[in-house]
């Protein structure tokens, strides 16, 4: 079980975390639902289509993209966690601010996914002061930034080494190891091959010892391997690559597109 405040989700199946950018500049759906009814509208809809987890973001995290104030950010997810959270789903907050995710938290969210790792120490502050489920990302570097020339030496070994690292280091600080998902960061300061090794490398990633999550859809990974340059006609490589992932360990499934993953997740539990 992911132990996620007063929930519990069962990780022994694959889960669908369904998308919800509440910005007007992300990469796939930027502004399409910024205004808070049709972002809950949305988010009834994807939880109808067998999404367990809404994951709300109100800071475009694209490549190249520069930070955004923090009030900013509050004034666009803050509503509508709230009213997610008061209708029972559970709500994930996106974000690398420890203030944003402080206030979601008290609002009723039940997951911090941070792409920067909990690397900030107010971040940790906030897990700490929670009983919430924790999402720790692999990020080389800063959003505006971390495209400009990632370099590894072996990038599963690093980014496995940063996931065990961080997490260890949250559980030293007395975090329960049953609160904690990892995630590689797909897209994350990654080239196309790097993210490439990482997909292929989601066995030894799940192997770590916490629920994983893939990240792919939409991403320019996919774009990159399907030639589709439209982020919303990737679908069926971001379903592929999801179904890769669950097939290999993956736990849990971070999506746009709630229902072909959902009908490829019921034939792939038929044949394993």
């Amino acid at each position: 079980m992911w132990h996620c405040g007063e929930r519990e989700i069962d990780t022994s199946k694959v889960l669908i975390m369904g998308v919800l950018n509440v910005t007007p500049d992300s990469f796939s759906d930027g502004g399409l639902y910024a205004a808070v009814d049709v972002a809950c509208e949305h988010a009834r809809q994807m939880v109808a289509e067998g999404a367990t987890i809404i994951d709300v973001g109100g800071e475009s995290t694209r490549p190249g993209s520069s930070e955004v104030d923090t009030r900013e950010e509050l004034s666009r997810v803050l509503p509508v966690v709230r009213v997610l959270a008061n209708e029972g789903v559970i709500v994930s907050i996106d974000t690398r601010h420890a203030q944003v995710a402080q206030a979601c938290v008290d609002e009723g969210a039940a997951i911090i996914n941070d792409i920067s790792g909990f690397r900030d120490p107010a971040m940790v502050e906030v897990a700490k002061s929670s009983s919430v489920g924790l999402i720790i990302v692999h990020m080389l570097g800063e959003p505006k930034t971390m495209q400009a020339t990632p370099h590894y030496t072996d990038v599963v070994k690093e980014v496995r080494a940063f996931l065990v690292q961080r997490a260890f280091e949250l559980e030293a600080e007395g975090i329960a190891h049953d609160r904690i998902c990892i995630d590689p960061g797909p897209g994350f300061g990654k080239t196309f091959e790097h993210n490439l090794a990482l997909l292929r490398a989601t066995a030894q990633l799940a192997d770590i010892g916490y629920p994983l999550m893939a990240a792919y859809s939409r991403k320019n990974f996919i774009g990159s391997l399907t030639g589709i340059r439209e982020p919303e006609r990737r679908v069926v490589g971001s379903v592929t690559a999801a179904m890769y992932a669950a097939s290999q360990g993956a736990r849990v499934l971070r999506v746009h597109d709630i229902a072909p993953t959902i009908e490829a997740l019921k034939v792939l539990a038929a044949v394993q």
